[in-house]
């Protein structure tokens, strides 16, 4: 039997490296523990865990991995949970769901399927959450001074999930092109802006600063010059590390560290003067191409996540999926300055977040959600929901 537990260490699959990786321990908990659990409006929750459900029952595999960075103790599929088993709790959501069951109702059914569990990665016990949104920018159909492409992504683009090679890589992805029959580090930032890829078209054309929040954010609408409004999201990396542009205007001394918001470097980067900014923003290497979303299913949901799956606002969150399965309900609870006791399902990801306790909350589009998105940095805790079909065994009772 596969179990998750006191005293069980899962640890991270080796990068090819000789120091020792962290230990990432799970620490199964009740319900009970969960404060704010009996209080939290979970059914809202059902609709957004059928999404992902669909996108399981779809893949064509016939398992699930809700924890696909990890080796436990040399045994693999410690996190795959089989089909048949989450097509019972699919298709239990999908019936409640339909019938808009009260909260107590939708607080049974995941006490029948699911297991909390409270992960950490060697210290990192607490959690740190940050927010997203969509937002909305002014763009250009043609070229126009001091205006940058937002380029599609080039087919020379090469992503590779590095576990199709070595079991013991799951979860480990690189990105690049193929030069010499070697793969090779993709065009950073700074060059793909000053010599754009021959095989990318540009969706259109904007502000600089205005595409480097559209590329943190992942997805946004834009607002032509035509009158033409289009949503368009995220496609590919180019590969290189995000490298957070706030920390590099604290180092450089320009924004004491506890005045960084996304208001903040906005401010500074339109204040400054071009080169300066430029500077700035190619300080972070990492490059992120856009595809229209035309067909979307619920216009009046947020874009599609990296699952596939449209995103709910305050119901759907970013994780670390070199880690973290998509699918995979989380229990978040933010202790800052704007406590938050919420369940979320994990359907995105994003350059920064990355380890056991990171996770970044989709508010939503408009200027409130902007407004909020841009400012929440707060500590906290994330508990995991594995499905009990993974025999995960505790002595806590639900």
């Amino acid at each position: 039997m596969k179990r998750i537990g006191l005293g069980l260490a899962l640890f991270l699959a080796a990068c090819a490296t000789t120091h020792e990786e962290p230990v990432l321990t799970g620490t199964p908990v009740s319900f009970a523990s969960l404060e704010g659990w009996e209080t939290d409006p979970v059914a809202e929750t059902l609709p957004v865990l059928r999404r992902s459900c669909q996108k399981w029952l779809a893949s064509g595999r016939s398992t699930v991995d809700f924890l696909p960075g990890l080796e436990g103790a040399g045994e693999a599929g410690m996190g795959e949970a089989n089909i048949g088993d989450l097509e019972v709790i699919c298709i239990e959501a999908a019936s409640l769901a339909a019938h808009n069951v009260s909260d107590d109702e939708a607080r049974a059914f995941y006490l029948r399927h699911f297991q909390p569990v409270r992960v950490q990665l060697g210290d990192d016990s607490e959690a740190l959450f940050t927010g997203y949104f969509e937002p909305t920018y002014r763009a250009r159909t043609t070229p126009a001074p001091g205006m940058v492409p937002i380029l599609t992504r080039p087919d020379d683009l090469v992503t590779v999930n590095l576990g199709t090679f070595l079991p013991e890589l799951k979860g480990k992805r690189v990105a690049g092109k193929v030069s010499g029959g070697q793969l090779i580090p993709y065009e950073t930032h700074e060059e793909i802006v000053a010599t754009p890829p021959e095989t990318t078209q540009p969706l259109g054309y904007m502000d600089p600063t205005d595409l480097l929040f559209l590329q943190i954010q992942g997805s946004g609408r834009l607002v032509f010059d035509n009158g033409e409004t289009v949503r368009v999201g995220y496609a590919a990396q180019n590969g290189h590390q995000y490298v957070a542009v706030g920390r590099t205007l604290v180092e450089d001394g320009a924004l004491p560290l506890e005045e960084v918001t996304m208001q903040s470097i906005r401010d500074w980067l339109y204040a400054a003067p071009p080169e300066d900014a430029a500077r700035v923003r190619f300080s972070n290497p990492s490059y992120v191409f856009f595809t229209r979303l035309d067909d979307l299913e619920r216009p009046d949901l947020g874009p599609l996540g990296a699952q596939g799956t449209q995103l709910t606002p305050e119901r759907s969150l970013a994780v670390d999926d070199e880690i973290y399965g998509y699918g995979l309900p989380v229990w978040v609870e933010m202790t800052g300055d704007a406590p938050l006791a919420r369940l979320f399902i994990a359907q995105d990801t994003g350059g920064a977040i990355r380890g056991a306790q990171r996770a970044d909350l989709f508010l939503g589009a408009g200027d409130e959600a902007a407004d909020r998105a841009g400012r929440l940095k707060s500590p906290g805790h994330m508990i995991i929901l594995l499905p009990k079909a993974l025999n995960v065994e505790t002595d806590d009772a639900p």
